[in-house]
Formats: C-alpha cells, sequence, structure tokens
C-alpha cells in the first residue's frame, strides 16, 4: 500500500496565486473574421485606413445651400431658391450647387459640390409652378451646419482599437466602418477538463443510487467558467481513480491543450491518485492550500504543459476556479479583470439635457488617485459611432432630470461585466508617436480630439494626462511628464511638381487642405502665417484669404496628407511622418514641441506612473524608429 498523503503544510492563498501565476499560460494569436470577432481580444492596435465618413454627409433632410444665401431669411422674410436637383443616400451628386440655387438632399446623402450648409426641411417650404420647383428658406445657416464632414467621425490613421480591448458590439461596429475583414486576436487558451471518479456519471444516463452514482456536474460548470473566462474548453469524458488511466489521459490532453484543468482525486485517500500521476510524471509544485473549501487543490505541470487539480466537491471546485484560476485563464486570454456590471461615481463635469425625454447618457469612468469613479459624458451626436465606443456605460437621465451638476453621485450602468476604468486616460493632440508610447501600457485610452479641446478637459479635471502644443501647454498648471519635437509642413505629390518650397507659396496652390484650429499642427501654420503676413504689412486674416483653401479643413493628423496622396488635393498640412508613410513628397517649415502634461492631483496614480516610466525608458528608442521625430 503506498504512503498516504498528509496535509500538514498548507499553502497561503497568495502561494497558491503565485503558483498559478508562474504556470505561464500563453497561447498564441491568430487573425479572424470580423463576424467572429465580438468577445475576442485584439492581438495588436487597429489604426483606421480610411475616414469616417469618407465624404461630407448630410445629417438631416433637406436642402443643400450655400450658406451665405440665407444669411438674411427669416419667417418673415424667406429666401426664395431655385430647386436644382435631388440626391439620395447612395448617390453621386450630379449637380452643383450655385448661389441662389440648392439641391434637396436625404440623411446621410452625400453634400452635393458647391453647398456648405444643410437646410432642416421643416423650415423650408416647397413652391410649385408649373414643371419648375422653387424652395422658400424660412432660417439663417451657417457653414458647416447639419453636416458631418469627411474624417468627422473616424480619421484615417486614427487609433481605433488598441491591444488588449476585448471587442465589443460596438468595437465590431467601429471596425466594419473603417473596412476591416480579418481582425487579429490573442487565441483563446484551449483547456482540457478531466473529471474524475469512479461514482460519476455523464448527464443523461441513468444513476445507480445503491452504488452511489452522481451525475458529473463539475466537467459542465468548469466548462462554462472556462468560456466565461475567455478560455476554450476541451472536455474529456470523465475517468475512473485508475493511475494508468490518468497518466494516459492527462498526457494526451497535455499535448493538445494550454492548460489541464482536472477535478477530482486530489485528496489524501488511498483512491485518490491523481497528485501521485502528475508527481511522477510531471512537476508538482503545490499540494494543499489553506483555503476552505479547496484544500487539496494541486498546481504543476503534466506533458510540460499547466496542470491545476481541483477539489471533486463541486462548491470547492467551483470557488478554487473563481477566485484562483479564472483571473489567470482571463489574463492568459488577454482579458482584464472582472468589475461589477455598474458603477458608482461622481460626475466630473456637468450634462445638461432639457428635452423631457429618459436619455441614456453615453457616459465613461476613470478613476483619481485614491480609487474614486470619476464620471464623465462622451456624448457626441448621434451620428457618431464614437459615442459608443469612447463610452463604458450609461447614466439614465429621467425625463425630470434636466442637469448632472459636478460632484453629483450617479450610478453607471456598464455596457459589460469587464468594463474597468482605463489605466490612464489622456486627451489632447493626435500624434502617431504618442500611438506607439500607449502601446507599451496596459489599459490606457486616448482620446485625440486636438490640442486646444485637451487644454479645455485638463482645465476641467477630465483626463490625466494631456498632449499639448507649445501655446496650450504654458496655459495649463500640470506636471511636465516628458516632451519631443515632430517636423511639420506641406506635404505635396510626389515629384513636388509645383515646386512648393516655402509657406509663402501657398499662395498660388492650386488646393489646399487645412487642419481644424482645435489642432496644435493647425497653430503652428497659423502661428507662421501671422510672422509672414507680418514680413509682408498685411493681416493675418488678409493672407489666410488669400490661400485657396486654407479654412477648407479634416479632421485627423494625416488626413490633409491622405487628400495629397489620392490626388484631391495639391498641398496639405502635415508631419513628416505622414509623408514617409504615404509616399509622398514633404516641405519642412518648422519643428513643434509637443508636451505631456499631467494632472497634479494624478501624478502618483499607477497608469501615470507607468507613464512616466515608459517615456524615461522607450522613448529614445520610438523616436529613433519614427520619421521626422527627436528629443
Amino acid at each position: 500500500m503506498s504512503e498516504r498523503k498528509q496535509f500538514r503544510d498548507l499553502a497561503e492563498p497568495a502561494a497558491l496565486h503565485a503558483a498559478i501565476d508562474a504556470l505561464g499560460i500563453e497561447p498564441g494569436t491568430e487573425s479572424v473574421p470580423l463576424i467572429e470577432a465580438d468577445g475576442r481580444v485584439a492581438a495588436e492596435r487597429i489604426d483606421a485606413g480610411i475616414d469616417v465618413p469618407g465624404f461630407d454627409r448630410s445629417t438631416k433632410d433637406g436642402y443643400a445651400v450655400q450658406a451665405a444665401d440665407t444669411f438674411d431669411a427669416s419667417e418673415g422674410d424667406p429666401f426664395v431658391a431655385d430647386l436644382l436637383g435631388v440626391v439620395e443616400a447612395g448617390d453621386k451628386p450630379e449637380t452643383d450647387v450655385e448661389s441662389g440655387g440648392v439641391a434637396s438632399v436625404a440623411t446621410g446623402a452625400p453634400v452635393p459640390p458647391g453647398a456648405d450648409a444643410i437646410v432642416p426641411v421643416e423650415r423650408t417650404t416647397r413652391l410649385e409652378s408649373g414643371a419648375e420647383s422653387r424652395i422658400e428658406i424660412r432660417t439663417a445657416v451657417a457653414p458647416g451646419d447639419n453636416i458631418m464632414h469627411s474624417g468627422d467621425d473616424v480619421a484615417a490613421g486614427d487609433r481605433a482599437i488598441g491591444p488588449g480591448t476585448v471587442l465589443t458590439t460596438r468595437d465590431v461596429g467601429l471596425l466594419a466602418a473603417i473596412g476591416v475583414e480579418e481582425v487579429p486576436v490573442v487565441e483563446r487558451p484551449t483547456v482540457g477538463i478531466v473529471s474524475t471518479g469512479n461514482e460519476l456519471v455523464r448527464p443523461g444516463d441513468p444513476l445507480d443510487d445503491e452504488r452511489g452514482q452522481i451525475y458529473d456536474l463539475n466537467t459542465y460548470a468548469l466548462a462554462a467558467a472556462v468560456r466565461a473566462a475567455g478560455g476554450e474548453p476541451e472536455v474529456v469524458p470523465h475517468i475512473a481513480d485508475d493511475y494508468d488511466r490518468m497518466h494516459e489521459t492527462l498526457e494526451s490532453v497535455g499535448e493538445r491543450c494550454d492548460l489541464v484543468l482536472s477535478s477530482g482525486s486530489t485528496s489524501a485517500s488511498d483512491a485518490d491518485v491523481l497528485y501521485r500521476v502528475v508527481e511522477d510524471h510531471g512537476s508538482l509544485d503545490l499540494h494543499g492550500v489553506a483555503v476552505k473549501p479547496g484544500r487539496p487543490t494541486i498546481v504543476g505541470e503534466i506533458a510540460d504543459t499547466a496542470y491545476i487539480g481541483l477539489p471533486g466537491n463541486p462548491v470547492s471546485a467551483l470557488s478554487i476556479f473563481r477566485t484562483f484560476v479564472a483571473p489567470a485563464i482571463r489574463e492568459a486570454a488577454g482579458r482584464p479583470p472582472e468589475s461589477a456590471p455598474t458603477l458608482d461615481g461622481e460626475m466630473i463635469a456637468p450634462k445638461r439635457y432639457t428635452e423631457g425625454r429618459t436619455y441614456l447618457l453615453p457616459v465613461a469612468v476613470i478613476e483619481d488617485e485614491s480609487g474614486s469613479v470619476l464620471v464623465y459624458p462622451v456624448d457626441k451626436g448621434s451620428g457618431a459611432i464614437t459615442s459608443l465606443t469612447e463610452a463604458d456605460g450609461v447614466v439614465e437621465m429621467r425625463p425630470e432630470t434636466e442637469l448632472l451638476e459636478r460632484g453629483q453621485s450617479v450610478t453607471v450602468d456598464l455596457f459589460s461585466g469587464d468594463t474597468r476604468p482605463p489605466s490612464v486616460l489622456g486627451i489632447g493632440e493626435s500624434d502617431p508617436l504618442l500611438s506607439r508610447l500607449l502601446d507599451r501600457i496596459d489599459g490606457p485610452r486616448y482620446l485625440p480630439h486636438g490640442s486646444r479641446e485637451g487644454r479645455r478637459r485638463f482645465r476641467d479635471g477630465i483626463p490625466d494626462f494631456a498632449l499639448l502644443a507649445p501655446a496650450d501647454a504654458e496655459a495649463v498648471d500640470g506636471e511636465v511628464l516628458g516632451t519631443f519635437d515632430r517636423e511639420w509642413g506641406l506635404v505635396v505629390p510626389s515629384g513636388n511638381p509645383a515646386n512648393v518650397s516655402e509657406l509663402a507659396d501657398l499662395l498660388a496652390a492650386d488646393s489646399f487642405y487645412n487642419l481644424p484650429t482645435v489642432s496644435g499642427l493647425r497653430s503652428a501654420l497659423d502661428e507662421a502665417l501671422a510672422d509672414l503676413a507680418a514680413e509682408r504689412d498685411v493681416s493675418e486674416a488678409e493672407l489666410a484669404d488669400r490661400i485657396p483653401g486654407y479654412d477648407r479643413t479634416v479632421n485627423g493628423i494625416r488626413s490633409p496628407a491622405r487628400r495629397v496622396a489620392q490626388g484631391t488635393a495639391t498641398v496639405g498640412l502635415g508631419l513628416r511622418f505622414a509623408a514617409s508613410e504615404l509616399d509622398v513628397d514633404f516641405v519642412p517649415l518648422g519643428t513643434q514641441t509637443l508636451t505631456i502634461v499631467a494632472a497634479p492631483d494624478r501624478v502618483e496614480k499607477p497608469g501615470v506612473r507607468e507613464l512616466q516610466s515608459v517615456l524615461e525608458t522607450d522613448l529614445p528608442g520610438i523616436i529613433d524608429g519614427t520619421p521626422g521625430y527627436s528629443a
């Protein structure tokens, strides 16, 4: 008779965690069709390859106009225009809109050339006169009203999905919107599940109560738990307490799976022989833990594969699994730790709503330095998919609630139990080098809304850090974590056919695309233009008016360069990096210093400290591998 196992020196729970962590469950990566990507974990960063929308799109049913025609329009003195054509969603506009004319457009339809605003149909009246139609417009509109411009929702080159993102239906929608067909994901760790015991019977087969038989519930419960944790269970028919059969089964499963998970036969009775199999044919790293229930837990290796033996008692097995094993599977699958389906937090920015209906406000959550949950709205309008992809959940504003005040306590209904606050939140300038930095951090979130918007939200106390252009960095009170320089200038077609060599050459450009005024890169151009205006003794506004397209803006740091690469512009504002990436030419105009500024009250937040560490250790190497950047 073999020596009976004695549990004298039980491992502490921390030692069980450490033993399981040391197993090194490491699946690889694979590509899956987008239709199968929901719930998977992104293995790498995915940047948008196109602008969304890829054209200027109407957000209302109405009429495309030249806004200047409507400036004096009112209910009492309407502007009457000729109806030049009709554009439905999916149509290519066939008519240019000229002064004095309009085109009927449907929601989602392209804005026809020449138009720069949409008048909602409810503010108009159609006048029929024989075969001709005229449109009476009873309101004034400004340029850009009711238009979603190309790239307003998602700009080409923007960080769409970061590595480690658990892909939700919203993320899948975003990836579909940017044309992604195959998604690189972390493989689900395969977990072989082996239940042992002479008393076990597969559900559906008859039981013999006199022999003490019971249904094998552990196999099915553990398979469900493995799947919920992000693993892929491989169920093996239960085996009797036989040494040779156990050895054969465990070896076979170990050769196919990333983790072998058994239940039963781990105790100290003469019949429980599984720990002997592991000890004889693998490695037995831990046997017995000071946890009730779950004392006879085993950790080791079999067939050079991670092995965990759970007790046969279902309560014990599932308790140990939930507390110790599930986190390891989740980590191997790239999934974050579990969090509650709701979170209580405090509004860090106010939100007013006065339409008298229940409003499910998209919000995101972060933590301050002490770990308190802060909630901020991320609503960007019903036409923007990023209203949901940037959100973690919703706060219900009931009809009688017109204002959520700063500091007000709220409950967030999370989109997923997997949701957790980002490790660090940044808002500010869009920049490709920052995207590479953030890849080195676990669970960051960055909103590339521009340097000016970063400064505003930084002052409101929302982000942990902001990436700011010089003037904006000087205007905030924060802790400087680091700086880097980027070379900016004019992007031109390959070969530079117009021989652009300096800023003054923009005055003769055929077609120029700029960035919006919130962009730090735009501020650099505006400053250079002001210097040129001073040299010529004219106003900056006058000089800007002489540049074709100076006020024609597209979002996304690469967007003007992409217009040049596509042949729709002859010059665009951009970075040397973008020109190199798109294989077009570049005319340097200067170097801009960007500053990463942390909120003074969050400098000790772990995510901020991790960002600081990455800046200190990784920034030089990233700069060396990124064209147009320097320290």
